[in-house]
Parts: structure tokens; sequence; C-alpha cells
């Protein structure tokens, strides 16, 4: 039985240089959907193909080529995060959160790959 209850979602984060140039080719050479482009958070999202797997793009001046992080959706992160890091899962400091939005923790696997968990604060629950 696994530890943590995870939605099934999935967004697969990216940072990039400009994330309205990255949205439009994504759409124009993939025809994935926009989403949303939140500015003051710096991220942008667009719906793939794939039902349950959004893409997220994070602004950075210098974006590490390669690096997508896999983000788990989570109805309760406190819950997940406190199963997780009972079992000696290594997070990456506090859980951050936007208000009215989301709230994210990072975490490692055994290999040191980054992965993160996220609660959709928007679904008013």
């Amino acid at each position: 039985m696994p530890l943590v209850d995870l939605e099934n979602t999935l967004t697969l984060a990216m940072s990039v240089r400009d994330r309205h140039a990255s949205a439009a080719w994504y759409r124009d050479k993939l025809g994935f959907e926009l989403i949303h482009h939140i500015d003051d958070a710096g991220w942008s999202e667009l719906q793939t193909k794939t039902v349950g797997v959004t893409l997220g793009l994070g602004e950075q001046s210098e974006p590490a080529p390669g690096n997508t992080v896999p983000v788990f959706g989570v109805a309760d992160i406190a819950t997940a995060r406190s199963a997780l890091e009972a079992a000696g899962v290594r997070f990456d400091g506090d859980t951050d959160t936007v208000e009215g939005m989301v709230s994210t923790a990072t975490f490692y696997d055994p290999d040191n790959n980054a992965l993160m968990l996220a609660q959709d604060l928007t679904k008013g629950g």
C-alpha cells in the first residue's frame, strides 16, 4: 500500500527563459492548449494531449536544459509530506504556498532526482 494517495494529475514543470514565447511554441508545434499565464508567480501552464497531464513553465533567466520536475497532485499536502518524511524521504526546505493557488513541496528519490507534491488550493477544499 503506498504511503501517499496521489490524484490522477501530473504536471511536468520545466524552466524556460520566456514563458509566453514557450507557451506559443508548445501550442503551435504540439497543439497544447494554454490554461493560464500567472505573471505574478512567473508561471504558465498548458494542457497536453494526455488527460491529466499538464506542462508547467517556470520563468528563469538561466534555465537548466533537461531539468524537468514531475509534480504529483495530492488532496492534502501536509498529510502526504508527513507520511513521506516519516519514511525517511528527504525534502528541500519548507512547503511553499501561493495563497489561493497552490502549495508545493520538493522532495528527492534515492538517486537525488527532484520530484514535487502539489495541492491545488483553487478547489476550495
